[in-house]
C-alpha cells in the first residue's frame, strides 16, 4: 500500500468528512452502556513451563462500550514487574497491522517489556480512527479515553507490571490519542511517544481537526493545555499528511521551556550505499543532563513508521528505528506516581489457549 495515497487519501477533507458523518450519526465514539467486565481467565502454569513469548487477544468493557486489545508476553516475563507500552494505531490499522509493522514486539522481547494495542472498533469509526478530536473521548472517565485506561488497569491488575514505567506511543490518530491520554491521565504514563501526530487540544471538531493536521490552527499558543512529561517525537518533512510543525507543538506542549538547558542537534545525512534516509535527532536537556525531550526530524520520510517493516501498513524500513529508539528513550524514565490496582491477583505465566 503507497503510504501517500494511503493515510493521506484517507484525512482528505471528503473522507474524514465521510467519517466523521459516521462516527456522529452512529453515536458509537462513546460505545455501547455496559457493565465492566473482566477478561477472561486462562488456565495458571508455573513461570518455568512457559518458555516462549505471548501474543494474547483480549477485551475490556466499561460504561463506555467494549474495545479489543492485543498483549504481548515477553518469553522472560517470570512474575516479576516489567515496564508496559501502551501501542495506538493510525486510521486504517488495526493491533495486529500496528504490531506487524512498527516490529514492537521484537524490540519489547529483547528488552522484557510487556505491550500493549488496544484496537479501535470499525463500529465506532468506520475507518478506525481514535477520537482524539472529540473532547468526550479525550476526558478522564469518559469515552475512549477510558477504555484505553481501563485497558491498563486491566493489564496491571492481572498481570506484575511496573506501576513506574508504562509508557504510551502511536502513530498519526494513534498519536494524537496518545497525547490526549496523557492529559486526561497524567499520573499514569511515565513517559510518551508520537510518530506523524498532532497535540493534545489542537481540534475540538472536524473542522479544528483538518486546520490542526494542515498547520492553520491558531489554537496552540492560546488553548492548548500544557504538562511536564518526558516526550519523544518522529516526523517525516515529506509529510503531507500531518504537517511537520506539529512535532514542534508536541515538543512545546510539555512545557520544557523552564527545564530545558540546553538543545542538542545531531545530522545524519543519507547513506546511499545502504539507502538509510537522512534525519536530524534534537535532543532537550536539563542541567543535569537528563534527557526531556527528543525531536527526531525524518528528511526524506512522509507520513510512515520509521524503520518498520514492510509485514505491516505505513511504514519505511529505511528510516532509523524509532520502536528501538522509541524503547531506548522510553527506558531512561521512571514515573514518581507508580500506578497500582487491586481488582484481583496478578497473574503469573500463561499459555495462549488455541
Amino acid at each position: 500500500m503507497n503510504a501517500s495515497s494511503g493515510f493521506a487519501n484517507f484525512w482528505s477533507h471528503a473522507a474524514l468528512e465521510t467519517c466523521m458523518f459516521h462516527l456522529h450519526n452512529m453515536s458509537a465514539m462513546t460505545g455501547s452502556m455496559a457493565s465492566r467486565e473482566t477478561s477472561p481467565e486462562v488456565p495458571q502454569l508455573p513461570a518455568a513451563e512457559l518458555r516462549t513469548s505471548q501474543f494474547i487477544d483480549q477485551s475490556y468493557t466499561n460504561h463506555a462500550g467494549t474495545r479489543s486489545y492485543k498483549l504481548y508476553v515477553p518469553s522472560s516475563y517470570d512474575g516479576s514487574p516489567l515496564p508496559l507500552i501502551v501501542m495506538l494505531h493510525g486510521c486504517s490499522q488495526d493491533a495486529r497491522d500496528f504490531a506487524a509493522g512498527t516490529c514492537m514486539n521484537d524490540v519489547a522481547e529483547k528488552n522484557h517489556c510487556f505491550v500493549v494495542y488496544p484496537e479501535q472498533s470499525a463500529s465506532a469509526s468506520s475507518n478506525k480512527c481514535w477520537g482524539w478530536f472529540n473532547r468526550s473521548d479525550c476526558t478522564a472517565d469518559q469515552g475512549e479515553a477510558s477504555l484505553i485506561a481501563g485497558i491498563v488497569q486491566d493489564i496491571i491488575a492481572g498481570y506484575r507490571v511496573d506501576g513506574r514505567r508504562v509508557f504510551i506511543a502511536g502513530m498519526s490518530a494513534g498519536g494524537a490519542m496518545a497525547a490526549a491520554m496523557v492529559h486526561a491521565y497524567p499520573g499514569m504514563f511515565a513517559a510518551i511517544g508520537v510518530h506523524s501526530g498532532v497535540p493534545h487540544g489542537a481540534a475540538s471538531d472536524l473542522r479544528s481537526a483538518l486546520a490542526a493536521m494542515r498547520d492553520s490552527s491558531d489554537m496552540m499558543p492560546t488553548t492548548m493545555t500544557r504538562s511536564r512529561m518526558p516526550v519523544i517525537v518522529f516526523h517525516g518533512e515529506r509529510d503531507h499528511t500531518v504537517h511537520r510543525r506539529n512535532a514542534d507543538r508536541i515538543i512545546a506542549q510539555m512545557d520544557l521551556s523552564e527545564a530545558t538547558a540546553a538543545v542538542r542537534h545531531r545530522t545524519r545525512p543519507a547513506d546511499r550505499t545502504s539507502g538509510a534516509g537522512a534525519y536530524t535527532r534534537s535532543v532537550h536537556i536539563d542541567r543535569r543532563e537528563q534527557v526531556l525531550a527528543e525531536k527526531w526530524t525524518l528528511h526524506d520520510a512522509s507520513h510512515t513508521w520509521s524503520g518498520g517493516s514492510k509485514a505491516g501498513s505505513y511504514t519505511d524500513p529505511k528510516g532509523p528505528n524509532a520502536s528501538e529508539e522509541m524503547v531506548r528513550f522510553f527506558l531512561q524514565v521512571t514515573s514518581s506516581h507508580p500506578i497500582r490496582s487491586g481488582l484481583r491477583r496478578p497473574r503469573r505465566p500463561h499459555r495462549l489457549l488455541g
